[in-house]
């Protein structure tokens, strides 16, 4: 990901947040997801750089249609050498074209062999759900509120075997 994706990766986060969420979160909170805003919390995060987040977005014929994050697991403050998948988006116009894929693959496939990775989904999200769980993710138990807008929305931690 560059600088200059920040515009194209913000619609796509926020498109696939309205997609994905709806009747997950409040609406009235989806409805007011401000691709601008998230743009420029994306170039002002971009800017300042952590070298432990990477960002990969998937293009076709120019085109950004993908966006994934990951980096150290976020345990507290404690670093535990696992991986953390932080988000994964996709056109929703793109959904089911292998694009998620790609993006999920090229994020293990940059991680540590002896790092497991983990993430946390919507509980309710079964979409999502059946997509990791093709992928060799399993919940491991873990549950936390998530608080969208003032509504607490259940998550479950997924985790993902070190491939060796």
């Amino acid at each position: 990901m560059t600088l200059a994706d920040c515009d194209r990766v913000a619609e796509i986060r926020v498109r696939g947040w309205q997609h994905a969420y709806r009747g997950l979160a409040p609406q009235a909170y989806l409805d007011g997801l401000s691709v601008a805003a998230d743009a420029e919390r994306r170039r002002a995060g971009f800017s300042q750089g952590t070298a432990s987040v990477v960002n990969l977005v998937a293009e076709r014929d120019g085109t950004v249609l993908g966006w994934a994050a990951y980096g150290p697991y976020r345990d507290g403050g404690a670093h535990t050498g696992d991986a953390e998948l932080y988000a994964i988006y996709v056109d929703p116009a793109h959904l089911g074209a292998g694009i998620g894929r790609a993006l999920l693959a090229a994020s293990l496939g940059r991680c540590p062999a002896t790092a497991r990775m983990l993430l946390w989904v919507l509980k309710e999200n079964a979409p999502a759900r059946r997509f990791y769980e093709r992928a060799g993710f399993r919940p491991d138990g873990a549950e936390e509120p998530f608080e969208v807008d003032g509504v607490s929305v259940p998550e479950v931690r997924y985790v993902r075997a070190p491939a060796g």
